[in-house]
């Protein structure tokens, strides 16, 4: 079983499936050995920024309630000029302790564990459904998740879809049931250009957008009050946290800038409605007046662009699939996540997601990223037992 699983991760680390890339190769490697090993297949196709991309659904099992499904994303973020690298991060390295290449922690070496559980399974023994679902562009918004809940029912037909659903992500096989939303935006201020030897003439943008900053960080201080409902889930930051991603203006020093962006992204607690932070901004900007330190005589123009919004996660506790997972895994405890993920948009189609995965969140998005040999290794008997005691 090890074999196949590290022939699986293999090709899998070699596909190049940064979100910005095709993931249609890597995707048609999936359905051939999902197929391969009994289960019906279907690439869902979307395109995203002008690039196609493909989800996939494999189901097994008769067309009965209350079966699972098992989740994970095939995206990687980039490692191209990622400071740190010393190894290939497309080619699968391995030594005593560890499995080496882009995506083995986030979340390749799960996929490939479900793929290595697929190949051990006898379908026929299944009582209730299963289905895998593995998607694209988790990592720029969950984009595939979101494009897939939609079409779930009608790919699956007779099958009805399973509301427990087990998502893969980072986790060192800890089980948790929440994460905070995700909203992102850009907000952009349009100045007066001109000679900057006679700055009254015009209205510097970058000196406005420090004003719309300083306004936007008395927010986040405000937001900074702990919640007693969720210091236990979030530990290290049990409020509703904000950051500054970029900024980027002007074009010169001898030139008023005419224009300065920058990009704002949040997380608010799982109970909190996603965009009342954004509106909340959109109301201290208007009501700035947006003049330039230089001079009261003209104002610059203040945009919020759209939210880019992932959900949050609160899944109910005590689930059936809580507890294989709890006992399979060893653990005693259920917390929450510091990252989103696809489940935020399964909770909203109705369904229950859990996260726990084998590898560690300090290798995620890091160069030379790596995963313990022992958690990748241990995956795939993981998820038979936990396919055995809820589906067989």
């Amino acid at each position: 079983m090890s074999a196949y699983l590290y022939e699986v991760l293999e090709r899998l680390v070699a596909f190049d499936t940064v979100s910005s890339n095709s993931d249609v190769p890597a995707m048609e490697f999936l359905a051939e050995r999902m197929t391969a090993h009994g289960f019906n297949v279907d690439l869902h196709r979307i395109e995203v920024a002008g690039t196609p991309q493909l989800n996939l659904v494999a189901w097994a099992g008769p067309p009965r309630p209350d079966g699972l499904t098992i989740s994970g994303h095939l995206d990687t973020v980039p490692y191209a000029g990622q400071p740190g690298w010393t190894r290939d991060p497309l080619k699968l390295g391995l030594d005593a302790d560890r499995v080496w290449g882009r995506g083995t922690t986030d979340m390749k070496g799960f996929l490939a564990e479900c793929v290595a559980a697929a190949a051990a399974l006898d379908v026929r023994a299944l009582k209730r459904p299963l289905v895998f679902i593995f998607t694209s562009d988790e990592e720029v918004g969950c984009l595939g998740a979101q494009s897939i809940c939609g079409a779930l029912t009608s790919i699956l037909g007779e099958i009805p879809a399973p509301k427990l659903v087990w998502i893969g992500e980072p986790t060192s096989w800890q089980v948790q049931h929440a994460h905070k939303s995700i909203v992102l935006f850009d907000v952009t201020v349009r100045g007066i250009g001109g000679h900057s030897g006679a700055p009254e003439q015009g209205v510097n943008a970058i000196a406005v957008a420090a004003r719309a900053l300083e306004a936007i960080g008395h927010l986040q201080a405000e937001r900074r009050r702990p919640s007693d409902k969720f210091m236990r889930i979030f530990p290290d930051s049990p409020y509703d946290v904000l950051n500054v991603g970029t900024i980027a203006g002007g074009i010169a020093s001898n030139i008023i800038a005419e224009e300065c962006s920058f990009t704002i992204t949040y997380r608010s607690l799982p109970d909190a409605e996603p965009l009342e932070i954004y509106r909340e901004v959109e109301r201290r900007l208007a009501a700035l007046d947006p003049y330039d330190y230089a001079s009261h005589n003209h104002r610059a123009a203040i945009e919020l662009g759209p939210p880019m919004v992932v959900p949050p996660l609160l899944a109910p506790r005590d689930t059936a699939l809580e507890r294989a997972l709890l006992e399979v895994t060893g653990t005693g405890e259920v917390d929450g996540a510091l990252f989103g993920t696809d489940g935020g948009w399964f909770a909203r189609a109705g369904m229950i997601p859990l996260i726990c995965g084998p590898g560690d969140l300090d290798q995620a998005h890091k160069p030379n990223e790596n995963v313990r040999r022992a958690a990748l290794e241990s995956g795939t008997d993981k998820i038979l037992k936990v396919i055995a005691r809820l589906l067989q």
